[in-house]
């Protein structure tokens, strides 16, 4: 992507009613505008990057064995009242009419619909296990959004939804989610801790939220150091193997909110391996058995032919919250720091002197050999201003090309995360970005 032709439009001074970080910077990047109260149009750069962790999203998914479906974002108000949370599940619902006067809602949650589509089809044990999601948009009338896409009205989730014959089959199912949700968060450059969660309105009796450390953080969060150390990703991992020994490793250490905190069991915590912060969630996982299936008809003919009631879980992602979360921790006071798996083009090629034949052959050089995980600043704009936009908008590399290095085919080379600055030949420059 060429600036000059980029839809980018960027901000100076940060608007009011910013209160994060992520907020912020995502207003002033050009990522987001607010269009009402907490619901925000995705611009191009901010579009990009919603679509990489998607996909980071969507990957891992497909790994542990779910199948995407899509289902829509209107649903009827008589699925609700089948399982009793029409009327219980607050004003966060939003309710409305259609033209034929039947009641209907914009979904804040699936597990009404998933389960309704499930028992038209699912007739014998031999149509289980199953695991369904879907990437779509949710609406909850939040009395207070703010904090930009952190708490808004309208966001994207991944939400998925497993069928198992039994207590057995259902806990190996919500292993496989707990291991993907581990994966597909450090897969960002995240390091999301697991920790015993309420259920809220969505129900069960077994669950855990995933949250990552940040200073803004809504909850306070308590657990162990050795929880901050594993590697995620330093071994493969077998979905269909026995996934027991990670998930104890994770839930046999200390790790709570404040509202599940335990003081007496923090206390057997030694003094040096407490770890207490605040924490953002960015993900949520739910055992809740047969509280949906058995409350709206969901049976099939077991081994022996007769009814069982198969076990449900739930397994939620905030993703265009993630967008928000990732920032807050990644970020300095010149702007984002993307981790390389999800920023919205890999490498900025600057061009300080557009113009110039020599820098102008060289730009487009490096340019061309990462397009189109590139953008080309080739405006003719001051450097300085080059450099705090490349800066704000968290490329994690930038190839800087002024006309005396370019004279020698020389680049310098900046890594956003650390700051480091090199200079190298344009082989090597390019070598050294497309080995990282």
């Amino acid at each position: 992507m060429r600036l000059s032709r980029a839809f980018l439009p960027t901000l100076k001074e940060t608007p009011a009613e910013a209160q994060i970080a992520s907020h912020r910077l995502m207003l002033r990047a050009g990522m987001v505008r607010q269009t009402s109260a907490g619901i925000y149009a995705w611009l191009p750069l901010g579009w990009r990057v919603l679509q990489k962790v998607e996909q980071i999203v969507r990957e891992e998914q497909d790994a542990a064995g779910a199948q995407e479906i899509l289902m829509p974002t209107i649903q009827t108000a008589d699925l609700w009242r089948a399982s009793g949370r029409y009327d219980a599940y607050g004003p966060e619902m939003l309710r409305l009419k259609d033209r034929h006067d039947r009641e209907m809602l914009f979904g804040p949650t699936n597990e009404e619909m998933v389960t309704d589509i499930f028992r038209t089809y699912a007739k014998s044990y031999r149509d289980l296990p199953r695991n369904l999601y879907h990437i779509q948009w949710k609406f909850r009338d939040e009395v207070r959004p703010r904090f930009g896409v952190m708490r808004g009205r309208e966001f994207l989730m991944k939400d998925a939804y497993s069928f198992d014959l039994d207590y057995a089959g259902a806990q190996k199912s919500y292993r496989q989610m707990f291991v993907a949700y581990l994966r597909t968060f450090a897969l960002m450059g995240l390091k999301a801790i697991p920790m015993q969660a309420d259920t809220g309105p969505i129900g069960g009796n077994l669950s855990h939220e995933f949250l990552i450390l940040a200073e803004t953080g809504e909850s306070q969060v308590y657990l162990h150091k050795d929880l901050l150390d594993f590697d995620v990703l330093s071994k493969p991992v077998d979905y269909e193997g026995d996934l027991s020994a990670t998930v104890d490793f994770w839930t046999s250490r200390y790790a709570a909110t404040d509202e599940k905190h335990d003081a007496a069991a923090w206390a057997q915590v030694p003094v040096g391996s407490q770890v207490s912060a605040r924490g953002i969630e960015i993900g949520h996982i739910f055992y809740f058995g047969t509280k949906y299936s058995a409350t709206m008809g969901l049976s099939v003919s077991g081994p022996d032919g007769k009814p069982v009631v198969p076990e449900m879980g739930s397994y939620g992602i905030g993703v265009s919250r993630l967008v928000g979360a990732i920032i807050e921790a990644n970020h300095d006071e010149a702007g984002i720091k993307w981790p390389d798996s999800i920023a919205p083009f890999k490498v900025a090629v600057l061009n300080l002197k557009p113009g110039d034949a020599a820098a102008d052959a060289l730009s487009e050089r490096v340019y061309a050999a990462f397009d189109p995980d590139a953008v080309y600043d080739d405006r003719p704009d001051r450097a300085g201003a080059k450099f705090a936009d490349a800066d704000l908008l968290g490329y994690p590399w930038q190839a800087i090309i002024g006309p005396r290095g370019a004279a020698n085919g020389m680049v310098e080379l900046k890594r956003r995360a650390t700051g480091e600055r090199v200079e190298l030949s344009a082989e090597d420059a390019i070598a050294r970005i497309k080995g990282a």
